[in-house]
């Protein structure tokens, strides 16, 4: 155990001033004084969040493995809100930041600005191209696995890939499942919600799992350094980051400036999602795709200055390091316990694995073919396309201590996810029209 896990001193602070504020917020809570807009719902999540942190970083076994206190303050925040034992006032609160006020997106936002600007010109344009490989042998691997687990359960294959492995690979549940079920409507006349009551069941047990086999590989990239980068590259023998270290020195200024660098580019995303070419070929192309697109294309052409570029990242750093807790506390409020526990029958149970299995090998075989280091890859392109979206690529970078790869992760979400509705349109019409 490092000395940093030693010391108990959360977030900086001394840990009986840490856990004081702690008190005097949940004494708030309880008395129903403490107010529910951004900074009451943000004090009281990251009570929950530090102390399932500090205590899921210390358990044996857990720490390792099962994804440390990321993880614990999901379900924690799971079980307290599904039991409702945090007044049902605050739960609303933070449901409204996640969805209303939309800090997931928020957060996403300076993620990708500063994980796309600290990559080297070269390596960027490296990665990019052999991205859209891995991404398919992840679904290849979902698929070949998802059927053989399925034939163990006497589930069909066709049940197995449009049941279970679309909705899985989907890219999530507002860019995945959601849509996926539309189509489902449209192309068989049957309800919508038939087809999505089961598939973001299955996603959430695969999210889980997800999360789990991410905190699994960062231990064996401990075990195997060779297999793995340095939590930010992808690339085997890539070439370095542009980072703050390179004598660039950040002022206040400069954070300014990254900040209105990046949600400039969110609005750039937003006007062609939403406005100026919204569909390509029919798909439905997302404001974080095209984020991704042009922070890449400005990226490689050189045109950020180095200050800015340096501020971007230490942005990302403080948003990764400091307010991830929120993200985890507020996904964990929007799940319900008792609805995933009936969910969780074997075989559902084991072909979700067995996708999520797939796509962490088929991932990793394709990446590295194409010059990936293998964990990163799976971690990315498998296991990023197998969970539940945006929150579900924080929790699995989270558990494998990968931040740096969100742009990645979002790729897999975003571009893997519109790959997987075409797929699923070219489906649905074959096998249930």
């Amino acid at each position: 155990m490092s000395e940093e896990t030693k010391v108990v001193k959360p977030y900086g602070l001394q840990w009986w001033l840490c856990g004081a504020i702690m008190l005097i917020v949940i004494a708030a809570a309880a008395t129903g004084a403490l107010s529910t807009d951004l900074a009451g719902s943000f004090a009281l999540m990251l009570s929950i969040g530090i102390l399932c942190n500090e205590i899921g970083e210390r358990i044996p076994f857990w720490n390792s493995y099962v994804g440390g206190g990321l993880v614990l303050a999901f379900l924690v925040s799971a079980f307290l809100f599904t039991y409702n034992v945090i007044p049902q006032k605050y739960a609303d609160a933070m449901i409204m930041v996640m969805d209303e006020a939309d800090f997931l997106s928020f957060f996403i936002i300076f993620l990708i600005t500063g994980s796309i600007l600290a990559l080297d010109r070269k390596l960027l344009i490296r990665s990019f191209a052999g991205y859209i490989p891995a991404i398919f042998g992840g679904l290849l691997g979902a698929g070949v696995l998802g059927i053989l687990a399925g034939l163990i359960f006497g589930v069909s294959p066709t049940n197995v890939m449009l049941k279970y492995v679309l909705p899985v690979m989907g890219g999530g549940n507002g860019a995945g499942a959601v849509p996926l079920s539309q189509i489902y409507e449209t192309v068989t006349g049957d309800a919508a919600a038939n087809y999505y009551s089961f598939a973001i069941t299955i996603l959430t047990i695969a999210n889980i799992f997800a999360i789990l086999t991410a905190a699994i590989l960062r231990k064996v990239g401990e075990i195997k350094p060779s297999w793995t980068g340095n939590g930010t590259n992808l690339i085997r023998k890539g070439g370095d980051f542009a980072t703050e270290d390179k004598k660039v020195k950040v002022s206040m200024k400069d954070l300014g400036g990254a900040f209105f660098l990046a949600v400039g580019f969110y609005a750039l995303g937003r006007l062609f999602a939403k406005a100026l070419l919204p569909t390509i070929g029919g798909v439905a192309i997302h404001q974080f795709a095209y984020m991704i697109i042009f922070v890449a294309i400005v990226a490689a052409a050189g045109i950020v200055p180095d200050n800015i570029r340096a501020a971007a990242k230490k942005l990302q750093s403080f948003f990764t390091t400091n307010l991830i807790l929120i993200i985890m506390v507020g996904v964990g409020v929007d799940t319900n316990i008792i609805e995933l526990a009936k969910a969780i029958t074997p075989g559902n149970v084991v072909i979700a694995l067995a996708i999520v299995i797939g796509a962490i090998i088929g991932s990793a075989i394709v990446g590295y073919l194409v010059g990936f280091f293998p964990i990163d890859s799976a971690i990315t392109a498998g296991l990023c396309m197998a969970n539940r979206g945006g929150s579900g690529d924080l929790a699995v970078l989270g558990a494998a201590k990968r931040m740096g790869l969100i742009a990645y992760a979002q790729l897999s979400s975003r571009l893997g996810g519109g790959i997987v509705l075409i797929i699923g349109s070219i489906l649905f019409g074959a096998f249930l029209k």
